[in-house]
């Protein structure tokens, strides 16, 4: 467990300026969704203007995932080199631009390599916003710090279903790229005056780490990192199938048009954002009432895995109406178990090597999501979506097992 010691962050101008920081990572996590969903969104109208397959859909889905798994690792690196401030700043200006140049692509070899530079910017944002989390927030309030910036995935995801059909029927899908890009520019200087620069006594940044790369290899020999690792690459495939494929699903399979995606796409991103609030406010409230942290986190992910079973029903019902509310359960499960999994880093590392341990994880993560990806694109074309559904109700289950079994420290052993 980590135990340093933590600036007192109750004090004020730190008190306040910590809940701007987390606000301000919520909305590079806005926008790090609304870009990447500009595609998913757009996929029906698209593949047919292009003549796409669902094997095309998935290679190019999985250009994004190769690239934003291996900024995962590598991006966490060089923010626990960098540091926070500067790490994102880069970041949110590289897949700006990307975001903008996407709308003259025009076949799948343009698409995937857009797709592929657009995922090493957008790999950096996760490791980046745990890092700012285990600098500024005692662990108390870590999991409620990471609910807040992490759902800004799902309030980017619904934002981007509702808005981009619009954008895309009054000015053309290429316009919707362009302007999805432009976006990042106004976030840039709001994170610029939030964020405190080194030495300001806000967050607890430190100095830069030069041996970070060598502590880094040390954390391969840890238990709790093989769990942290295990847990992400089997949930977060779940989640990038309905990030990448509800809108096509529902397209393919409830006949929706890109109007009707534009009115009930966004709910379930809706019902995820509740996830990550009810997640991170349980286990803020366990650890308040004298739960010790780490059997706080775990009774949540195991609390988790029953509504992410709803996601099998989904594909067997008729009703177009009940698939989508059995997919916002569905959904609803995943986030909270995804908060506690981005704060297990920070409850158990300290904090100049959390970036690079969620970056591991994220590696892991984004290689099991890329083959699971490619095999749906496969699977529809042949098949169904069935499979990904069944899968996305158990996988989850061996998650949390290995959760429970390689995270053995003193306060959950009992």
């Amino acid at each position: 467990m980590n135990n340093e010691t933590q600036i007192d962050v109750a004090s004020a101008p730190g008190f306040q300026r910590r809940w701007w920081i987390v606000w301000a990572l919520f909305g590079s996590t806005v926008l790090n969704y609304f870009n990447r969903q500009t595609l998913s969104v757009l996929a029906p109208l698209i593949s047919k203007e292009l003549n796409l397959s669902h094997a095309d859909l998935s290679h190019i889905f999985a250009s994004f995932q190769i690239s934003y798994a291996l900024t995962w690792l590598l991006g966490g690196i060089f923010l626990d080199i960098v540091g926070t401030r500067l790490g994102l700043s880069i970041a949110v200006i590289w897949w700006s631009i990307v975001s903008v140049v996407t709308s003259f692509a025009n076949s799948v070899s343009t698409f995937s390599a857009m797709r592929f530079l657009l995922g090493i910017g957008e790999g950096f944002n996760w490791p980046g916003a745990s890092k700012g989390v285990a600098e500024c927030f005692p662990p108390a309030e870590r999991s409620m710090a990471v609910a807040i910036f992490d759902s800004g995935s799902s309030v980017g995801g619904a934002v981007a279903a509702l808005s981009i059909p619009w954008i895309a029927l009054q000015f053309g899908w290429r316009t919707a790229f362009a302007f999805s890009g432009l976006l990042g520019l106004g976030w840039l200087i709001w994170w610029l005056l939030v964020y405190p620069a080194p030495a300001r006594g806000v967050c607890k940044q430190g100095p830069v780490e030069r041996r970070s790369f060598q502590l880094w290899l040390t954390l391969l020999k840890r238990r709790e990192t093989w769990a942290i690792v295990i847990g992400r690459a089997l949930t977060d495939p779940i989640w990038w199938f309905y990030v990448f494929w509800l809108p096509q699903y529902l397209s393919d399979s409830r006949g929706f048009s890109l109007e009707k995606i534009a009115l009930f796409a966004w709910i379930p991103f809706v019902a995820a954002d509740a996830g990550n609030f009810a997640g991170g406010f349980a286990s803020g409230a366990l650890i308040k009432r004298g739960w010790p942290i780490m059997r706080a986190r775990k009774c949540v992910c195991v609390v988790s895995c029953v509504p992410m079973l709803a996601g099998i029903p989904a594909a067997l019902v008729q009703s177009p109406f009940w698939a989508l509310t059995l997919i916002c359960i569905a959904l609803f499960g995943y986030a909270a178990w995804s908060t506690m999994g981005l704060t297990l880093p920070s409850d158990l590392f300290a904090p100049d090597v959390v970036a690079s341990v969620t970056g591991l994880s994220g590696l892991a993560a984004g290689g099991v999501s890329t083959l699971f990806t490619l095999l749906i694109g496969a699977l529809v074309d042949r098949f169904s979506y069935l499979p990904a559904f069944i899968a996305g109700g158990t996988m989850p289950l061996l998650a949390t097992l290995a959760v429970l079994l390689l995270i053995r420290t003193p306060d959950s052993d009992s």
